[in-house]
C-alpha cells in the first residue's frame, strides 16, 4: 500500500528514502538508511527488522543483492514483502513478491530503486525514476522530486495519508555528530506530499548551508532594516539608525537564537554579512504583516 525510493547520491556519500502511503505515518515502517551502510525501504506486508538488519548486514560488507538474498532466505512470508535496497556503493536490489496486491512492481536505476504495491499502474514507478533520474539539486531535492511525480501520475490506489522524506551522510545530522541531515514525516494528512514539499523548503532555510554567493555585506540600509526588524521584534529599542556597531550585533545574535537560523548567521563567523535566504525570511516573519 505503498510507493517509495531508496537512493544514494556519489558526490555527497548520502543515503535516503522517500515514502508515500494510504497508511498512518507510513516512513515509521518502511525508511532505513545508516551512512556506513546504504538504505532499506520495507513495505507491502513490511517486515520492521528487514530495516536494522539490512543495515547491519551491508555494514558489515554485503552488497544489496546478497543483503537482500538474505533477509528473504529465511523468511517465510517473502512472497507478501517489498524490498528496496541500496548499498554503500550505490549497488541496487528489490524484490515485489507474487502474493502483494496489484499493481506491483519496481524498477532498479544506477544509484536507486523504486518500488511499490496497491498503486494505479505501473506509471507510478515510471514516473518516479524517470523524475530521479532528471531532477537536479541535493539528494532530498531528487528523492522529493521522485515522490512528486509518482504522487501525481497515480501513486497508492486508495487515497492518500502519510508521507516521510529521510537523508543521511556521515556527520550530517544536527551538531555534526550524527548521521541524520534530514527526517521528516508528515504522518495523517489529505495532502501529504504536498505538505512534504513545503517542510523540506523549511529543513533548508533552517539547517541548509549558506551558498557563498549568497551572502550580503551589512551595508547601512541593510543594518537599518535589521534594526528595524530588531526592534519590531522587541530586540533592540534605539531607533534604527544604520550603524551596524557592537550592540546591534549582539542584539541580532539574540534574535537570530531566537528563530533558529545560527546555522545562517553566527556572531563570531560572519558578524557583518548576511545570507540572502535569511535575510528574506526575516523580512517576511517581521515587516510584512
Amino acid at each position: 500500500m505503498t510507493f517509495s525510493i531508496a537512493a544514494y547520491d556519489p558526490n555527497s556519500q548520502a543515503f535516503g528514502v522517500a515514502v508515500a502511503s494510504k497508511f498512518l505515518a507510513v516512513a515509521s515502517v518502511v525508511s532505513w538508511a545508516r551512512a556506513d551502510a546504504g538504505a532499506v525501504a520495507t513495505q507491502a506486508l513490511g517486515k520492521v527488522s528487514f530495516g536494522p538488519d539490512g543495515l547491519s548486514m551491508m555494514a558489515a560488507g554485503k552488497s544489496a543483492q546478497e543483503t537482500l538474498a538474505a533477509l528473504l532466505a529465511t523468511d517465510p512470508q517473502r512472497d507478501h514483502r517489498q524490498v528496496g535496497i541500496v548499498d554503500r556503493h550505490g549497488g541496487a536490489a528489490a524484490h515485489s513478491g507474487t502474493s502483494c496486491f496489484d499493481w506491483k512492481g519496481h524498477r532498479v536505476g544506477e544509484g536507486f530503486t523504486c518500488q511499490g504495491n496497491i498503486l494505479t499502474g505501473p506509471e507510478t514507478i515510471a514516473a518516479m525514476a524517470d523524475a530521479f533520474a532528471a531532477a537536479k539539486g541535493e539528494l532530498a531535492d531528487r528523492l522529493l522530486a521522485a515522490l512528486l511525480a509518482g504522487d501525481e501520475a497515480g501513486g497508492d490506489k486508495r487515497g492518500k495519508q502519510s508521507a516521510g522524506l529521510l537523508v543521511v551522510k556521515a556527520n550530517g545530522g544536527y551538531g555534526g555528530d550524527n548521521d541524520r541531515y534530514l527526517d521528516l514525516r508528515v504522518d495523517d494528512d489529505p495532502e501529504p506530499v504536498t505538505r512534504l514539499r513545503s517542510l523540506v523548503a523549511t529543513h533548508h532555510l533552517f539547517f541548509g548551508t549558506p551558498n557563498p554567493e549568497d551572502q550580503m555585506v551589512i551595508t547601512a540600509d541593510i543594518a537599518r532594516e535589521l534594526q528595524t526588524i530588531m526592534r519590531t521584534g522587541g530586540y533592540r529599542q534605539a531607533e534604527p539608525d544604520g550603524v551596524w556597531d557592537d550592540a546591534s550585533i549582539r542584539a541580532f545574535w539574540a534574535l537570530v537564537g531566537n528563530e533558529n537560523l545560527e546555522e545562517r548567521w553566527h556572531i563570531e563567523i560572519n558578524p557583518n554579512s548576511i545570507d540572502r535566504i535569511a535575510l528574506e525570511y526575516l523580512r517576511g516573519r517581521f515587516l510584512q504583516k
